[in-house]
């Protein structure tokens, strides 16, 4: 996986990632997106952003997001573990309210997140 930048390792990635989401960055965690993203998560539903609870659209992804940096204004992840695949990874952490959460995230040629579905415990 090549993403050009300094973190290109998936633990690295996955760190970077959830400090941003820690520093409620916007513009930190929109920069590991692709513009081609499939993103699924029960979370959009819960939040009423589309029923189905899948976005299409980066920009769409980003309006979410920030809906939840507000929602959540105490919003604060813990890395538990990366299970690292072929251009793929699993990020197991604890999440909104203390539920725990695994994201499956498969990577683009430029390292960047393509495609993610997120699974919940307790949320």
């Amino acid at each position: 996986m090549d993403t050009g930048n300094d973190f290109n390792q998936s633990s690295a990635l996955a760190q970077h990632w959830v400090d941003a989401w820690n520093l409620h960055d916007l513009a930190a965690i929109m920069q590991h997106y692709s513009e081609n993203i499939e993103f699924r998560s029960p979370v959009i539903q819960k939040m009423g952003v589309h029923p189905e609870g899948i976005i299409n659209n980066k920009e769409e992804l980003k309006a979410y997001f920030e809906k939840a940096l507000v929602k959540y204004p105490d919003l604060y992840f813990e890395l538990f573990h990366i299970l690292e695949g072929v251009n793929s990874m699993v990020i197991f952490y604890k999440s909104i309210s203390d539920s725990l959460a695994a994201e499956y995230m498969e990577l683009d040629r430029q390292g960047k997140i393509c495609k993610v579905s997120a699974h919940y415990k307790g949320l």
